[in-house]
């Protein structure tokens, strides 16, 4: 099934639509898609009082469902929350939770996204085609698990706190990250192309992270281990070096490991003497 949506108007208020989700989709007709309430700002909606709905039947798998939506819904919430299968392509900037606890499919952005994009997310992918604001991956304040699987990629760049609390999966970004990557992370793979903010690997106690680009110091509480010439990011994808590799967080008996471009930071060829 494929079915695409309009927004109506452009949105000022925030929209929590949960229910624009392949699972909910698939297993219903046009009329029922649009009585699918939402709600906009305090008021309770039916989607089809928000969205104009195009709907077109090309199959009953239950991983066939497509849905398209065309324009900006940057005030749209949780559009993907919990998705285990099919497809949403959004042709705009989307709104904070992107897939947030998603399990399965995948979800592709040909614009920015706002907060907790992949927020927990345990399966899936999720591809930004722009720039991602804070908390891609990261738990809501007060909750300590994290993305657990799954992956990300954006090929602009991120806020702070991208992966903190990472349990697995990866997250790949082709731009510039902020302050407190990694943050508390136990296992998974984040990789930044470009520059990244300072705190990376703050309190972690596993994982990887590959900064390609500058930092402005490693914090003290890691310890260098050595050069590698290239890292492995997942499979098929390697990235060349040389790195300076950190072990990490000390602070947190940590074993995680921080790489660091060793051509783009000369300031840390200090840590050289100790090797």
């Amino acid at each position: 099934m494929i079915v695409n949506l309009y927004p109506l108007k452009e949105f000022r208020l925030p929209i929590v639509a949960e229910c624009i989700n392949p699972e909910i989709f698939q297993i219903k007709g046009q009329k029922e898609i649009e009585k699918l309430e939402v709600w906009e700002g305090n008021k309770q909606k039916r989607l089809g009082d928000l969205f104009k709905i195009e709907v077109t039947k090309v199959g009953d798998a239950p991983d066939a469902t497509v849905i398209t939506i065309n324009g900006d819904v940057s005030r749209v919430r949780r559009v993907g929350a919990g998705m285990k299968s099919g497809e949403i392509i959004v042709k705009g900037d989307a709104g904070m939770h992107l897939g947030e606890e998603m399990l399965g499919g995948k979800i592709t952005v040909y614009g920015n996204v706002l907060g907790w994009a992949g927020s927990m997310m345990k399966g899936g992918t999720i591809e930004i085609h722009g720039n991602a604001s804070d908390y891609v991956g990261a738990p809501y304040r007060g909750c300590s698990e994290g993305m657990h699987g799954g992956k990300i990629i954006v090929y602009g760049s991120v806020g702070n706190e991208a992966g903190a609390y990472m349990r697995n999966g990866t997250i790949k970004v082709y731009g510039c990250a902020g302050q407190f990557a990694g943050l508390r992370m136990r296992e998974g793979t984040i990789y930044i192309q470009k520059d990244a903010g300072t705190r990376a690997g703050a309190c972690m106690k596993g994982g990887k992270i590959v900064v390609g680009g500058y930092i402005e110091s490693v914090l003290p509480s890691f310890t260098i281990e050595g050069i590698r010439e290239k890292v492995r990011v997942e499979e098929g994808e390697t990235a060349t070096g040389p790195f300076y590799l950190f072990l990490g967080d000390l602070v947190e008996h940590g074993e995680g490991k921080l790489y660091i471009s060793k051509d783009k930071n000369p300031h840390l060829s200090s840590y050289e003497k100790f090797l």
